[in-house]
């Protein structure tokens, strides 16, 4: 897994509060800590969520300020939606791999989902004025048949990015490298989130090939 910059916003008062804070990141990467700013920034190989929990388990409010390198965001929420559950909400950032590869890191949190599995595909609009009835079908440049993320280009539309899975108190959170996506691909579109597991186009009607029987958005 490839590193990337993680930079939090957490109030620090005294070399005190630095030594703490270093100390609850221990093991998590090379940690550089400017108290006097409020910035504590990870080079690290974990999610965000993970570094953010470590730092507020010190009693001390950790902010996500940002990430190193191009980065994209979609913020989840089910505003629009039919869907009746508790409320779904979460966030999943796209950033650029810095060492000449292709591809991004996709990571994130979504709270509010049924335990299990649950689709997630990148849709070609970014119109959400209608909920999720406004963001158009998956995105697919290369005109594929929906797939798998491991299958090749030509063989999965490039927003198909497999499946999350929430634990018992309904929380997904997820950390992978889609080797199709570039982040510019992801400006200016929508993630969407799924009532069911994606069978990635291997069922046998006809809906496995559009979005695999993934169920409501």
């Amino acid at each position: 897994m490839s590193e990337i910059k993680i930079e939090f916003a957490v109030e620090m008062h005294g070399d005190s509060c630095v030594e703490i804070v270093r100390k609850s990141l221990e093991g998590m990467g090379l940690v550089d800590i400017d108290h006097k700013q409020g910035r504590v920034i990870v080079h690290t190989v974990e999610p965000w969520s993970r570094i953010q929990e470590k730092i507020e388990n010190t009693g001390r409010k950790a902010v996500l300020a940002g990430f190193g390198g191009q980065s994209a965001v979609s913020i989840i929420n089910n505003t629009g939606s039919d869907v009746d559950r508790t409320s779904i909400q979460g966030v999943v950032r796209f950033t650029a791999i810095t060492n000449d590869q292709a591809g991004v890191v996709v990571d994130g949190v979504i709270d509010g989902l049924t335990p299990g599995l649950h689709g997630m595909h990148v849709h070609e609009m970014g119109d959400v004025s209608g909920g999720c009835d406004t963001v158009g079908a998956h995105y697919n440049p290369r005109n594929s048949p929906h797939g798998a993320p491991h299958d090749e280009p030509n063989q999965r539309h490039a927003g198909d990015l497999g499946n999350i899975r929430a634990d018992e108190t309904g929380r997904a959170t997820f950390r992978f490298v889609d080797s199709i996506l570039e982040v510019w691909d992801v400006i200016g579109r929508s993630v969407v989130i799924t009532q069911q597991p994606d069978d990635f186009g291997k069922g046998c009607n006809e809906q496995s090939s559009i979005d695999g029987n993934s169920g409501e958005r």
